[in-house]
């Protein structure tokens, strides 16, 4: 990359100063400015990133003729009204997910990128995990054999926000993790949650998804549990893996083990299903930081103007999807047809 990209980046809470420093330290980009209401998180951003400007209105980071993309890593209620202004000041865009509440708006911000002829990708960092490439390969090579369920796990005591609830923080990674792996939407949802810390938002919840061909997936989230967990189980009718993000020395397990049908019958339409045992295969997995690898993918985008791997339709199907268990989650778990 022989031009180096101006970055600007609004927000420096949680995810604001892991873009600042990634997009400082790629020779393809360099960050510029940084925006955020509150003064003392400006100033820590000045003492470790010398050369990033702050500001307290973000209306300067899109005024600014040098920066040619902005990061959106704001409360998510703000983001559709920042990513629709970035755009409309001309800049690229890559917004942390959920890309908005609602697929109107996502439809909207899709429309207007469009017209403008921008960049919208959004932040769905899982999909730029090495485990769960391997995962995606795994499927798409066919190697498991035909799917029949998968469970996902993502929990930990904390951090609690106020914005939005557990399902749209944590739940979103996974809808977005199962619709790339899947290669498709669910058909149907159904959820139930509970308000355990907060009156106004689930802080945990248990949803059930049902896609094309009878595939079931489960998703359990929560803030309020002992263990930080972010697990995935595939099991399919040849081989069996588990994805552990947190397991940094093999985070795939293939395991060998499926069930089969005795070949021979003592008496007509009579069979037993048998346990078969295998081994348990642990591949090598490249290990890089995955927020690392989105900002590559999206310096790459704006440098060949292509469609993100993430982009805002592959964003939007996912809030449709999260729309959908929000609405059974108010109708205590009665399933929901999604789309």
């Amino acid at each position: 990359m022989s031009v180096s990209i101006g970055i600007g980046v609004i927000g420096c809470g949680q995810w604001g100063p892991n873009h600042i420093r990634n997009f400082s330290h790629l020779p393809g980009s360099r960050v510029l400015m940084c925006a955020d209401l509150n003064s003392a998180r400006l100033r820590a951003m000045q003492e470790c990133f010398r050369g990033v400007r702050g500001t307290s209105d973000y209306r300067d980071v899109l005024r600014n003729p040098q920066i040619d993309a902005v990061v959106v890593a704001t409360p998510t209620a703000s983001h559709y009204r920042l990513v629709k202004e970035s755009l409309l000041s001309g800049k690229d865009v890559l917004c942390e997910k959920p890309l908005c509440l609602n697929p109107e708006e996502a439809q909207e911000l899709i429309s207007v990128a469009k017209k403008r002829r921008r960049i919208l990708m959004v932040g769905h960092v899982f999909l730029y995990n090495a485990g769960i490439r391997m995962l995606k390969d795994l499927l798409d090579r066919r190697q498991c054999g035909r799917v029949y369920y998968l469970h996902s796990e993502r929990t930990n005591l904390g951090p609690f926000r106020s914005d939005v609830n557990a399902v749209w923080d944590l739940a979103s990674h996974d809808v977005a993790v199962f619709n790339y792996l899947l290669g498709g939407m669910p058909l149907e949802v159904s959820a139930r949650g509970g308000k355990y810390l907060q009156k106004q938002l689930e802080d945990v919840a248990f949803v059930s998804m049902v896609y094309p061909r009878g595939v079931l997936v489960n998703i359990h989230v929560s803030w309020l549990d002992p263990r930080k967990v972010r697990q995935i189980t595939l099991v399919a009718d040849k081989q069996m893996v588990i994805w552990d993000d947190l397991d940094m020395v093999g985070p795939i397990k293939i395991y060998n083990r499926r069930v089969v049908k005795e070949s021979f019958y003592e008496t007509f339409g009579e069979f037993h299903l048998l346990a078969k045992e295998g081994d348990i295969t642990i591949p090598k997995v490249e290990l890089c930081e995955p927020l690392k690898k989105q900002a590559l993918h999206f310096l790459e985008c704006i440098h060949s103007r292509c469609r993100p791997l993430t982009d805002g339709t592959e964003s939007f199907r996912g809030i449709q999807v999260l729309s959908a268990i929000q609405k059974s989650l108010s109708r205590k778990g009665s399933p929901v047809s999604v789309g």
